[in-house]
């Protein structure tokens, strides 16, 4: 099977991530264009724009299902493409997709729904002999029933919203006394998240590494994994930066975790792109956690470490190809990192920064890869996610992945809006990141700082300062002039000077 015709149903780099790989393979793009960001830099890649902006709906563009749908047909669209996020994991927008004849990239409706509901996913691991924490066997209907599992497992217990991810409906219970309100607050928080407020219990590992497996399945019964990612430098359950390989693993290990990855896939007859994640405890005994059924935003540093284009074989196993590679040609060759550079200041809590991107500078490398929706004068808005860029490098291994990471984000320069630059700098100087000795707890018991400042940083900012101490007096001349050629320079010229 193959189409001539693919609709983005996302925005910013993932977007532009997907076109050039529908691009590659001969394949007409479409975008959305949304009234929130009418000129965003995105619009620039596919082949042609479907216009949402004229804000006739009340439910937002990348989740209006009907619509989504009807332009497709309008437009004589064969595939749909999610993205991660917005619709990505809906069983409802993958079955409405079949029902239409439109192919959906990405599983079945039924397998988004078994991996997406937690408690079922967990039923399928047992059955399928992958390590399991201790916990209910299904949902918990309230407290009571609740108190009597945390005390048969032993505390700390913790309870999962089994409809959805990222932190939302979930909630730690050191002791007793507090299983009643966190449990309250738990299926509160799941039900305005997932409009399901169905919760499980399981037993809580104190510091313990998220690892995740990136697994492919095609519609022949055929699987492979692409080795691991480390995902443990993370804040309240959201990811901040990840690498790949995982220096936690040796080869014995990521062989065993990657097969039992695997089982899970086959549990639902998986295919097309898929993220299995496990927690790591201190004693290297793993538990599988929950499995993703989308393409992930860390996925350039498996593409990196293993030179495939994971979209592509995602296209390629929705359509029904096998898939083109085995296990046995899957080789992981040094090391990539990436740092997810949003627009948030760090020094207020990583609350989001709004505001107009005045001007942006990449670093430029072959070792460096950068997956980017913004450019100058773009601007960032309340309505979607703060992420600015995704900077990705690699080195022959962790301890030149790291000095390179560092050395790009030092060249990485963002006016305008505050970002995590300064956070990823300090992440990559901690000498416990270094040697590898961290988990998720990293951010709040090992880093003494969350931002660093290196000595060219403040000579920057008093740089940054005069100009705009000067551009209040109006002296134009006077701070654009360079007295060494007795030119105009710009302040941006400058900065890099100072390196």
């Amino acid at each position: 099977m193959k189409i001539k015709s693919l609709m983005i149903a996302n925005r910013g780099e993932i977007a532009i991530r997907i076109c050039h790989t529908a691009k590659k393979m001969g394949i007409k793009t479409y975008g959305i264009k949304t009234s929130k960001e009418p000129n965003a830099y995105y619009l620039s890649f596919p082949d042609e724009i479907i216009d949402f902006s004229d804000d006739i709906e009340d439910i937002p563009e990348f989740l209006d299902v009907e619509r989504l749908i009807n332009a497709a047909k309008a437009h004589k669209i064969e595939a749909i493409h999610p993205g991660y996020g917005f619709l990505a994991e809906s069983p409802y927008f993958a079955n409405r997709c079949e029902e239409e004849k439109i192919l959906f990239i990405g599983p079945s409706a039924d397998i988004i729904h078994k991996m997406g509901n937690k408690t079922i996913a967990k039923q399928l691991a047992k059955k399928y002999n992958v390590p399991l924490l201790k916990g209910s066997q299904g949902n918990v209907k309230n407290p009571e029933e609740a108190r009597k599992i945390a005390k048969s497992i032993g505390y700390p217990v913790i309870l999962k919203a089994a409809a959805g991810g990222g932190g939302r409906g979930m909630r730690i219970v050191e002791k007793d006394d507090q299983l009643e309100k966190m449990f309250r607050l738990a299926t509160s928080e799941a039900e305005k998240a997932f409009n399901d407020g169905s919760v499980f219990i399981e037993k809580y590992v104190r510091n313990p590494r998220h690892i995740e497996f990136q697994v492919f399945g095609d519609q022949h019964g055929n699987y492979i994994h692409l080795g691991e990612r480390e995902c443990s430098v993370q804040r309240k359950h959201q990811k901040l930066l990840e690498e790949a390989p995982s220096s936690a693993l040796d080869e014995k290990l990521r062989t065993e975790m990657g097969e039992a990855a695997i089982r899970i896939a086959q549990s639902v007859k998986y295919y097309t792109a898929g993220t299995v994640e496990f927690l790591l405890d201190q004693d290297r005994n793993y538990y599988f956690m929950e499995m993703n059924t989308r393409i992930q935003v860390e996925h350039p540093v498996t593409e990196l470490v293993t030179g495939l284009d994971l979209i592509e074989l995602q296209i390629l196993t929705a359509l029904g190809e096998k898939l083109p590679i085995g296990q046995s040609d899957i080789k992981l060759t040094g090391w990539a990192i990436e740092c997810r550079i949003n627009a948030e200041d760090v020094q207020a809590g990583f609350s989001p920064f709004l505001g107009t991107i005045e001007k942006i500078q990449y670093p430029k490398s072959k070792n460096i890869r950068i997956d980017s929706g913004i450019t100058d004068k773009s601007v960032v808005t309340p309505y979607f996610d703060s992420m600015v860029a995704k900077l990705i490098v690699t080195g022959e291994d962790r301890e030149k992945a790291i000095a390179n990471t560092f050395n790009a984000l030092q060249k990485f320069w963002v006016k305008g809006i505050k970002t995590t630059i300064p956070f990823h700098k300090a992440v990559l100087s901690n000498e416990k990141f270094k040697k590898g000795d961290f988990n998720t707890s990293f951010i709040e018991t090992e880093m003494e700082s969350l931002f660093y400042q290196g000595g060219d940083d403040e000579m920057l900012g008093a740089f940054l300062a005069t100009f705009d101490f000067l551009a209040t007096l109006e002296t134009e001349d006077s701070r654009t002039v360079d007295f060494e050629k007795g030119r105009n320079i710009s302040p941006w010229v400058l900065n890099k000077r100072l390196k």
